[in-house]
């Protein structure tokens, strides 16, 4: 049942992500800087509710967390094509829905963080992350080719219809989850402040999340900047027409399928270590190519950038995820999770202004060039942490953070994810992925929440308007 369910919300999440864009850029003629602020409208709320989120799903129980997320999004998301058709739609509107959207997926996602484990033995945490993550490739690939044709055939507008499907079917599967998690009643709660310093402190304290949060920070950054400009790009600098938008953007995404796919294979030959620097500094580089893009086989430069992004932040997200899962203590995974999104998912709404502001002051193409640039130097945080030391991530936590009783020296014990049998999840969705990516969503990659595709990048997956599907999850 999640299984079905983050497929549909992974689909109408593509078709939104295109589709808000799309709608801000044919139908309200926005300008560059506007379609820019559309994309951090999304992504805002990392940065504000965030880390209290975290401690409120590790107080209550996920499952319900979900349902009031993914019905609240339902309902905003169907405010637009209704306001369009009473002639009220404004640029005010979009965003206003980017945001609260954007809150819902920010519990949505923590919750889901945690909430994933409890449903797969350990032992299956790691091809049932990958299945998840492959699935939502393919159904962001969907989306995302079928949100550009709908746009062509009957609207931008018409495109977030589909989204209303979507999230009832996924509201539908959540509920019919057999699982029913217990009540939250063994730890004494403290003070909110109390509780969101644990989670920071346990950020702070060990390399691996310290490493992984930062990454993931400076990646976002970069990535959401140029997948922030790339409808624009595309439509007003290529010259291309709004179904062949989706249409690239869909094949570019195939790199996701592939990429989760591999992960696990590349990471029980090389090691779950060495396979994240493959993954993550070498194939993402490939997106200095996509400013080169031009008409006819120009378009060429542009399919090969997106795919190797997609790919490789799909692919570190699964290995990323399921060690992030499995090495930290389960009392506090949704405040870990929740204090990585702040940095990992905090930092999209500024990369989305900064390309915004470059692209209004040098030009789309100039901004690109930066933005894509910036990439494989973000990467750089992953070769000089003790990453590029060991062939494996380590299977346990030695130092306790804080309290003994919450931290205890040795919380998990597990194989290295990807090693002997035990690697990768699905989310960057967002944390597709912060990302998540899928987490990621949502790293899961290219426009689109979070998501993987997607998130980035979450999401769910990581999906704000002109977001990207390439976000990196937080774990």
């Amino acid at each position: 049942m999640l299984w079905v369910g983050e497929t549909a919300n992974k689909y109408g999440s593509a078709v939104t992500g295109l589709a808000l864009p799309l709608i801000a850029v044919s139908t309200l003629h926005a300008s560059t800087l506007q379609v820019a602020l559309l994309g951090a409208a999304g992504w805002l709320p990392w940065l504000l509710i965030g880390l209290p989120a975290g401690v409120w799903v590790d107080r209550l129980r996920c499952r319900p967390i979900m349902l009031v997320s993914t019905a609240a999004s339902l309902l905003l998301y169907a405010t637009v094509p209704l306001a369009a058709l009473a002639g009220a739609l404004t640029l005010w509107h979009l965003l206003a829905v980017a945001l609260l959207a954007g809150a819902a997926g920010v519990f949505f996602q923590t919750a889901y963080t945690a909430y994933l484990p409890q449903l797969l033995d350990p032992a299956d945490q790691s091809e049932g992350n990958a299945k998840l993550h492959g699935s939502a490739s393919a159904a962001g690939i969907a989306g995302l080719g079928s949100g550009g044709l709908i746009a062509q055939l009957a609207g931008p507008v018409n495109g977030l219809l589909a989204n209303t499907a979507t999230f009832l079917l996924s509201l539908w599967c959540t509920v019919r989850i057999g699982h029913r998690e217990p009540v939250r009643s063994e730890r004494p709660r403290r003070a909110l402040r109390q509780e969101i310093g644990e989670g920071l402190r346990l950020l702070a304290s060990d390399v691996w999340f310290r490493t992984f949060a930062l990454f993931g920070a400076a990646s976002n950054l970069v990535l959401t900047g140029y997948q922030s400009l790339l409808v624009v790009f595309l439509i007003r600098e290529v010259g291309v027409s709004e179904g062949t938008v989706g249409l690239l953007i869909a094949v570019a995404s195939t790199g996701g399928i592939l990429g989760a796919a591999v992960a696990r294979r590349i990471a029980a030959r090389l090691g779950t270590s060495r396979a994240m620097l493959l993954l993550e500094l070498v194939l993402p580089a490939l997106t200095v190519l996509i400013p080169l893009t031009g008409r006819g086989a120009g378009l060429a430069w542009y399919l090969v950038g997106g795919f190797g992004a997609s790919c490789g932040v799909v692919a570190g997200n699964v290995i990323k995820a399921t060690f992030q899962q499995r090495y930290c203590p389960p009392e506090l995974l949704g405040r870990l999770s929740a204090s990585s999104a702040v940095l990992n998912f905090g930092s999209i709404p500024l990369g989305a202004l900064l390309a915004g502001v470059l692209g209004t002051q040098l030009g789309v193409r100039p901004a690109m060039w930066l933005m894509t640039v910036g990439v494989p130097l973000a990467a750089l945080i992953l070769w000089c942490s003790p990453m590029r030391r060991v062939r494996d991530l380590p299977a346990e936590r030695r130092a306790p953070v804080g309290d003994s009783a919450v931290l205890p020296p040795v919380a998990m014990r597990t194989a290295p994810g990807g090693a002997a049998g035990a690697a990768g999840k699905d989310r960057k969705d967002g944390v597709t992925g912060t990302a998540g990516k899928t987490g990621v969503v949502g790293k899961t990659g290219v426009v689109g929440k979070g998501r993987v595709v997607g998130r980035g990048r979450g999401a769910g997956e990581v999906a704000a308007a002109g977001g990207g599907v390439c976000a990196l999850d937080a774990g």
